[in-house]
Protein backbone atom coordinates (compact mmCIF):
# COMPACT_ATOMS: atom_id res chain seq x y z
CA UNK A 1 0.00 0.00 0.00
CA UNK A 2 2.37 1.97 1.05
CA UNK A 3 4.32 1.28 -2.16
CA UNK A 4 1.78 2.18 -4.38
CA UNK A 5 1.28 5.25 -2.54
CA UNK A 6 4.57 6.40 -3.06
CA UNK A 7 4.88 5.24 -6.42
CA UNK A 8 1.23 7.47 -7.39
CA UNK A 9 3.20 10.63 -5.60
CA UNK A 10 6.49 10.17 -7.78
CA UNK A 11 4.32 10.09 -10.81
CA UNK A 12 2.09 13.34 -9.98
CA UNK A 13 5.86 15.24 -9.11
CA UNK A 14 7.22 13.85 -12.60
CA UNK A 15 4.20 15.00 -14.52
CA UNK A 16 3.80 17.94 -12.98
CA UNK A 17 7.74 19.40 -13.12
CA UNK A 18 7.23 17.34 -16.99
CA UNK A 19 4.46 19.90 -17.49
CA UNK A 20 6.15 23.18 -16.23
CA UNK A 21 9.26 22.44 -18.12
CA UNK A 22 6.93 21.70 -21.67
CA UNK A 23 5.05 24.81 -20.83
CA UNK A 24 8.05 27.27 -21.46
CA UNK A 25 8.56 28.07 -24.90
CA UNK A 26 12.36 28.03 -25.36
CA UNK A 27 13.16 30.79 -27.57
CA UNK A 28 17.34 30.31 -29.37
CA UNK A 29 19.45 33.43 -29.50
CA UNK A 30 22.18 32.78 -31.73
CA UNK A 31 24.53 34.92 -32.66
CA UNK A 32 28.24 36.66 -32.27
CA UNK A 33 28.29 36.74 -28.55
CA UNK A 34 31.76 36.90 -28.59
CA UNK A 35 34.86 37.19 -31.40
CA UNK A 36 35.24 40.91 -33.34
CA UNK A 37 31.58 41.34 -34.18
CA UNK A 38 30.55 40.21 -30.31
CA UNK A 39 28.67 44.39 -30.55
CA UNK A 40 26.46 43.13 -32.67
CA UNK A 41 26.10 39.58 -30.53
CA UNK A 42 25.03 41.79 -27.50
CA UNK A 43 22.45 43.75 -29.50
CA UNK A 44 20.45 40.53 -30.57
CA UNK A 45 21.21 38.95 -26.73
CA UNK A 46 19.82 42.44 -25.03
CA UNK A 47 16.97 42.82 -27.55
CA UNK A 48 15.63 39.10 -27.35
CA UNK A 49 15.92 39.14 -23.82
CA UNK A 50 14.21 42.81 -22.97
CA UNK A 51 11.57 41.31 -25.24
CA UNK A 52 11.16 38.02 -23.55
CA UNK A 53 11.42 39.82 -19.80
CA UNK A 54 8.61 42.27 -21.06
CA UNK A 55 5.57 39.59 -22.74
CA UNK A 56 6.13 37.26 -19.54
CA UNK A 57 5.14 40.27 -17.42
CA UNK A 58 2.20 40.49 -19.58
CA UNK A 59 1.11 36.84 -19.46
CA UNK A 60 3.38 35.28 -21.92
CA UNK A 61 2.49 33.55 -25.52
CA UNK A 62 -0.94 31.99 -24.46
CA UNK A 63 -0.21 31.53 -20.78
CA UNK A 64 3.09 30.11 -21.40
CA UNK A 65 6.60 31.75 -20.01
CA UNK A 66 9.56 32.33 -22.69
CA UNK A 67 12.96 30.92 -21.86
CA UNK A 68 15.52 32.30 -23.55
CA UNK A 69 18.82 30.34 -24.30
CA UNK A 70 21.93 31.78 -26.37
CA UNK A 71 24.31 30.01 -29.00
CA UNK A 72 27.90 31.81 -29.82
CA UNK A 73 28.20 31.17 -33.77
CA UNK A 74 31.34 33.88 -33.55
CA UNK A 75 30.24 34.41 -37.13
CA UNK A 76 31.38 31.04 -38.57
CA UNK A 77 29.07 29.14 -40.75
CA UNK A 78 30.17 25.41 -38.72
CA UNK A 79 29.94 27.10 -35.33
CA UNK A 80 26.92 28.20 -36.81
CA UNK A 81 25.59 24.59 -37.85
CA UNK A 82 26.72 23.55 -34.53
CA UNK A 83 24.67 26.23 -32.56
CA UNK A 84 21.56 24.87 -34.70
CA UNK A 85 22.18 21.57 -33.63
CA UNK A 86 22.30 21.94 -29.97
CA UNK A 87 19.63 24.15 -30.29
CA UNK A 88 17.41 21.25 -31.45
CA UNK A 89 18.88 18.80 -28.86
CA UNK A 90 17.44 21.39 -26.60
CA UNK A 91 14.25 21.53 -27.83
CA UNK A 92 14.30 24.84 -29.07
CA UNK A 93 11.35 25.70 -31.43
CA UNK A 94 11.63 29.27 -32.09
CA UNK A 95 15.39 31.62 -32.98
CA UNK A 96 16.23 35.34 -32.86
CA UNK A 97 19.53 35.21 -35.24
CA UNK A 98 21.58 34.79 -36.60
CA UNK A 99 23.52 38.23 -37.25
CA UNK A 100 25.33 37.07 -40.83
CA UNK A 101 23.89 36.19 -44.16
CA UNK A 102 26.43 33.26 -44.27
CA UNK A 103 25.71 31.88 -41.10
CA UNK A 104 21.88 32.30 -41.20
CA UNK A 105 21.80 30.30 -44.35
CA UNK A 106 23.17 27.02 -43.42
CA UNK A 107 21.85 27.16 -40.17
CA UNK A 108 18.38 27.62 -41.24
CA UNK A 109 18.62 24.15 -43.10
CA UNK A 110 18.76 22.63 -40.47
CA UNK A 111 16.30 24.55 -38.38
CA UNK A 112 13.45 23.32 -41.13
CA UNK A 113 14.41 19.61 -41.31
CA UNK A 114 13.75 19.98 -36.91
CA UNK A 115 10.33 22.08 -37.17
CA UNK A 116 12.15 25.32 -36.07
CA UNK A 117 10.77 28.81 -37.03
CA UNK A 118 14.33 31.42 -37.52
CA UNK A 119 13.63 35.19 -37.35
CA UNK A 120 16.42 36.89 -38.37
CA UNK A 121 16.87 40.67 -37.14
CA UNK A 122 19.95 41.23 -39.59
CA UNK A 123 20.68 38.88 -42.34
CA UNK A 124 20.23 40.64 -45.33
CA UNK A 125 21.25 38.44 -48.16
CA UNK A 126 18.03 37.43 -50.77
CA UNK A 127 19.53 33.75 -50.21
CA UNK A 128 18.30 33.50 -46.67
CA UNK A 129 14.45 33.50 -47.95
CA UNK A 130 14.62 32.78 -51.71
CA UNK A 131 15.50 29.39 -51.31
CA UNK A 132 11.79 28.42 -50.34
CA UNK A 133 11.87 27.35 -47.06
CA UNK A 134 8.75 27.82 -44.37
CA UNK A 135 10.85 29.00 -41.44
CA UNK A 136 13.03 31.73 -42.69
CA UNK A 137 11.73 35.17 -41.31
CA UNK A 138 13.58 38.49 -41.04
CA UNK A 139 12.85 41.83 -39.41
CA UNK A 140 15.40 43.57 -41.80
CA UNK A 141 15.46 44.49 -45.10
CA UNK A 142 17.71 42.98 -47.98
CA UNK A 143 20.63 43.52 -50.12
CA UNK A 144 19.07 43.95 -53.14
CA UNK A 145 16.78 46.48 -51.59
CA UNK A 146 19.67 48.34 -49.89
CA UNK A 147 21.92 48.33 -53.01
CA UNK A 148 19.53 49.71 -54.64
CA UNK A 149 19.25 52.80 -52.41
CA UNK A 150 23.44 53.01 -52.45
CA UNK A 151 23.69 52.90 -56.06
CA UNK A 152 21.45 55.43 -56.83
CA UNK A 153 22.59 57.60 -54.15
CA UNK A 154 26.33 56.80 -56.35
CA UNK A 155 24.88 57.35 -59.14
CA UNK A 156 23.55 61.17 -58.23
CA UNK A 157 26.18 62.21 -55.59
CA UNK A 158 29.53 60.44 -57.23
CA UNK A 159 28.46 59.69 -60.48
CA UNK A 160 32.18 61.42 -62.14
CA UNK A 161 34.25 59.79 -59.15
CA UNK A 162 36.66 57.29 -59.73
CA UNK A 163 34.83 54.22 -57.49
CA UNK A 164 36.71 51.09 -55.97
CA UNK A 165 33.96 48.32 -54.89
CA UNK A 166 35.27 46.29 -52.01
CA UNK A 167 33.74 43.22 -50.01
CA UNK A 168 34.80 40.48 -47.26
CA UNK A 169 34.07 37.71 -49.67
CA UNK A 170 31.34 36.86 -47.61
CA UNK A 171 27.84 36.24 -48.55
CA UNK A 172 26.98 39.28 -46.67
CA UNK A 173 30.05 41.19 -47.62
CA UNK A 174 30.17 40.20 -51.34
CA UNK A 175 26.44 40.03 -51.73
CA UNK A 176 26.07 43.97 -50.97
CA UNK A 177 28.85 45.28 -52.86
CA UNK A 178 27.52 43.83 -55.82
CA UNK A 179 24.05 44.66 -55.71
CA UNK A 180 25.47 47.95 -55.37
CA UNK A 181 27.82 47.47 -58.32
CA UNK A 182 24.24 46.37 -60.12
CA UNK A 183 22.74 49.47 -59.35
CA UNK A 184 25.15 52.09 -60.12
CA UNK A 185 26.15 50.34 -62.97
CA UNK A 186 22.40 50.45 -64.07
CA UNK A 187 22.76 53.77 -63.50
CA UNK A 188 25.43 54.34 -66.08
CA UNK A 189 27.99 54.67 -63.56
CA UNK A 190 31.05 52.08 -63.58
CA UNK A 191 33.82 51.22 -60.64
CA UNK A 192 37.50 51.78 -61.41
CA UNK A 193 38.37 48.46 -59.25
CA UNK A 194 36.34 45.69 -57.71
CA UNK A 195 38.33 43.70 -54.96
CA UNK A 196 37.81 41.43 -52.37
CA UNK A 197 39.68 40.91 -49.27
CA UNK A 198 39.83 38.18 -46.93
CA UNK A 199 37.87 38.67 -43.70
CA UNK A 200 39.68 38.68 -40.69
CA UNK A 201 42.65 40.63 -42.63
CA UNK A 202 44.68 43.47 -40.95
CA UNK A 203 46.85 44.56 -43.40
CA UNK A 204 45.37 46.91 -46.11
CA UNK A 205 48.35 49.02 -47.62
CA UNK A 206 48.84 47.15 -50.66
CA UNK A 207 44.80 47.45 -51.74
CA UNK A 208 45.34 51.49 -50.19
CA UNK A 209 48.57 51.53 -52.95
CA UNK A 210 46.32 50.10 -55.44
CA UNK A 211 43.56 52.40 -55.00
CA UNK A 212 45.73 55.57 -54.95
CA UNK A 213 47.72 54.67 -58.04
CA UNK A 214 43.88 54.22 -59.32
CA UNK A 215 43.21 57.67 -58.48
CA UNK A 216 40.32 56.51 -56.67
CA UNK A 217 38.06 58.91 -54.90
CA UNK A 218 35.03 56.76 -53.56
CA UNK A 219 35.18 53.63 -51.81
CA UNK A 220 32.32 51.56 -50.88
CA UNK A 221 32.43 48.86 -48.80
CA UNK A 222 30.22 45.31 -48.25
CA UNK A 223 31.11 44.11 -45.27
CA UNK A 224 31.41 44.58 -41.30
CA UNK A 225 32.91 47.44 -39.02
CA UNK A 226 36.03 45.32 -38.38
CA UNK A 227 37.96 45.55 -41.32
CA UNK A 228 36.28 49.00 -42.85
CA UNK A 229 37.56 50.54 -39.86
CA UNK A 230 41.43 49.32 -40.50
CA UNK A 231 40.91 50.19 -44.27
CA UNK A 232 39.90 53.91 -43.44
CA UNK A 233 42.48 54.41 -40.66
CA UNK A 234 44.96 52.78 -43.03
CA UNK A 235 44.15 54.68 -45.92
CA UNK A 236 44.17 57.96 -43.75
CA UNK A 237 47.73 57.20 -42.65
CA UNK A 238 48.62 56.52 -46.38
CA UNK A 239 47.53 59.31 -47.73
CA UNK A 240 44.40 58.26 -49.74
CA UNK A 241 41.86 61.27 -49.87
CA UNK A 242 38.27 59.46 -50.45
CA UNK A 243 34.78 59.23 -49.65
CA UNK A 244 34.15 56.29 -47.62
CA UNK A 245 30.92 54.24 -47.99
CA UNK A 246 28.84 51.27 -47.06
CA UNK A 247 25.88 49.43 -45.48
CA UNK A 248 24.34 48.29 -42.42
CA UNK A 249 27.10 46.22 -41.70
CA UNK A 250 29.06 49.00 -40.01
CA UNK A 251 26.09 50.13 -37.82
CA UNK A 252 28.04 50.12 -34.58
CA UNK A 253 30.08 53.05 -32.71
CA UNK A 254 32.72 50.45 -32.34
CA UNK A 255 33.68 51.79 -36.25
CA UNK A 256 34.95 54.58 -34.89
CA UNK A 257 37.48 53.03 -31.95
CA UNK A 258 38.78 51.33 -34.84
CA UNK A 259 38.95 53.95 -37.47
CA UNK A 260 39.36 57.05 -35.38
CA UNK A 261 39.23 60.37 -37.01
CA UNK A 262 39.24 59.05 -40.24
CA UNK A 263 35.39 57.64 -39.61
CA UNK A 264 34.75 61.54 -40.07
CA UNK A 265 32.06 61.76 -43.52
CA UNK A 266 31.28 57.78 -43.57
CA UNK A 267 28.05 57.40 -45.27
CA UNK A 268 26.18 54.83 -44.58
CA UNK A 269 22.93 53.04 -45.63
CA UNK A 270 20.64 51.81 -42.89
CA UNK A 271 16.52 51.83 -42.23
CA UNK A 272 15.08 54.68 -39.89
CA UNK A 273 16.67 54.47 -37.05
CA UNK A 274 14.00 52.37 -35.14
CA UNK A 275 15.33 54.75 -31.91
CA UNK A 276 13.38 57.98 -32.99
CA UNK A 277 10.51 56.31 -33.35
CA UNK A 278 7.77 57.85 -30.30
CA UNK A 279 6.19 54.55 -29.64
CA UNK A 280 9.49 53.12 -29.09
CA UNK A 281 10.97 55.71 -26.19
CA UNK A 282 9.92 54.04 -23.06
CA UNK A 283 11.51 50.81 -24.48
CA UNK A 284 14.74 52.75 -25.50
CA UNK A 285 14.92 54.35 -21.76
CA UNK A 286 14.63 51.20 -20.29
CA UNK A 287 17.82 49.90 -22.12
CA UNK A 288 19.66 52.85 -20.91
CA UNK A 289 18.57 52.99 -17.55
CA UNK A 290 20.09 49.58 -17.80
CA UNK A 291 23.38 50.83 -18.91
CA UNK A 292 23.08 49.40 -22.85
CA UNK A 293 22.65 51.69 -25.91
CA UNK A 294 19.79 50.17 -27.72
CA UNK A 295 21.81 50.81 -31.35
CA UNK A 296 21.64 48.51 -34.58
CA UNK A 297 19.94 45.55 -34.38
CA UNK A 298 18.72 45.87 -30.77
CA UNK A 299 14.99 46.60 -31.11
CA UNK A 300 15.16 44.57 -34.37
CA UNK A 301 15.62 41.58 -32.35
CA UNK A 302 12.81 42.66 -29.91
CA UNK A 303 10.84 43.02 -33.07
CA UNK A 304 11.37 39.59 -33.66
CA UNK A 305 10.71 38.56 -30.50
CA UNK A 306 7.48 40.61 -30.49
CA UNK A 307 6.23 38.99 -33.80
CA UNK A 308 6.61 35.67 -32.68
CA UNK A 309 4.44 36.38 -29.81
CA UNK A 310 2.16 37.79 -31.38
CA UNK A 311 1.68 35.29 -34.66
CA UNK A 312 1.19 32.75 -32.23
CA UNK A 313 -1.48 34.62 -30.36
CA UNK A 314 -3.21 35.02 -33.43
CA UNK A 315 -2.70 31.46 -34.58
CA UNK A 316 -3.89 30.20 -31.11
CA UNK A 317 -1.03 27.97 -30.89
CA UNK A 318 2.87 27.77 -30.35
CA UNK A 319 3.63 25.05 -33.36
CA UNK A 320 6.10 26.44 -35.06
CA UNK A 321 4.39 25.74 -38.83
CA UNK A 322 0.98 27.63 -37.22
CA UNK A 323 3.30 30.27 -36.24
CA UNK A 324 4.77 30.72 -39.54
CA UNK A 325 1.35 30.99 -41.57
CA UNK A 326 0.53 33.55 -39.30
CA UNK A 327 3.42 35.81 -39.50
CA UNK A 328 2.50 35.76 -43.52
CA UNK A 329 -1.16 35.70 -43.19
CA UNK A 330 -2.32 37.65 -39.92
CA UNK A 331 -0.21 41.11 -40.06
CA UNK A 332 0.82 43.76 -39.93
CA UNK A 333 1.90 43.54 -36.46
CA UNK A 334 2.58 46.17 -33.71
CA UNK A 335 6.49 46.55 -32.93
CA UNK A 336 9.23 48.44 -30.97
CA UNK A 337 10.50 49.58 -35.45
CA UNK A 338 6.84 50.09 -36.43
CA UNK A 339 4.31 47.66 -38.35
CA UNK A 340 5.84 44.61 -39.51
CA UNK A 341 3.80 42.47 -42.52
CA UNK A 342 5.33 39.54 -44.13
CA UNK A 343 5.09 38.44 -47.40
CA UNK A 344 5.37 34.51 -48.70
CA UNK A 345 8.67 34.21 -48.12
CA UNK A 346 9.45 35.37 -44.83
CA UNK A 347 10.77 39.30 -45.93
CA UNK A 348 8.97 42.19 -44.57
CA UNK A 349 6.76 43.87 -46.64
CA UNK A 350 7.61 47.62 -46.33
CA UNK A 351 11.84 47.83 -46.60
CA UNK A 352 13.34 50.80 -45.97
CA UNK A 353 16.30 51.94 -46.59
CA UNK A 354 18.23 55.79 -45.51
CA UNK A 355 21.32 57.56 -46.15
CA UNK A 356 23.23 58.36 -42.75
CA UNK A 357 26.72 60.01 -42.14
CA UNK A 358 28.97 59.52 -39.49
CA UNK A 359 30.42 62.72 -37.63
CA UNK A 360 31.09 63.80 -34.20
CA UNK A 361 27.73 64.50 -31.59
CA UNK A 362 27.29 67.58 -29.25
CA UNK A 363 29.48 65.61 -27.14
CA UNK A 364 32.53 65.72 -29.09
CA UNK A 365 31.71 61.52 -29.84
CA UNK A 366 31.58 59.92 -33.41
CA UNK A 367 28.46 58.92 -34.48
CA UNK A 368 25.99 58.60 -37.39
CA UNK A 369 22.80 60.74 -38.28
CA UNK A 370 20.57 60.23 -40.51
CA UNK A 371 20.91 62.59 -43.71
CA UNK A 372 17.72 64.66 -44.78
CA UNK A 373 16.05 63.15 -48.10
CA UNK A 374 17.37 65.34 -50.96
Amino acid sequence: MKKSLLSAVALTAMVAFGGNAYADIIVGVAGPLTGPNAAFGAQLQKGAEQAAADINAAGGINGEQIKVVLGDDVSDPKQGVSVANKFVADGVKFVIGHFNSGVSIPASEVYAENGVLQVSPASTNPTYTERGLWNTFRTCGRDDQQGGVAGAYIAANFKDAKIAVLHDKTPYGQGLADETKKAMNAAGVTEALYEGVTAGDKDFSALIAKMKEAGVSLVYWGGLHTEFGLIERQAADQGLKATFMSGDGIVSNELASIAGDAVAGTLMTFAPDPRKNPAAAELVEKFRASGFEPEAYTLYAYAGVQVIADAAKAAGSTDTTAVAEALKSKGPFKTAIGELGFDEKGDITRPDYVMYKWGKDADGKYTYTELEAK
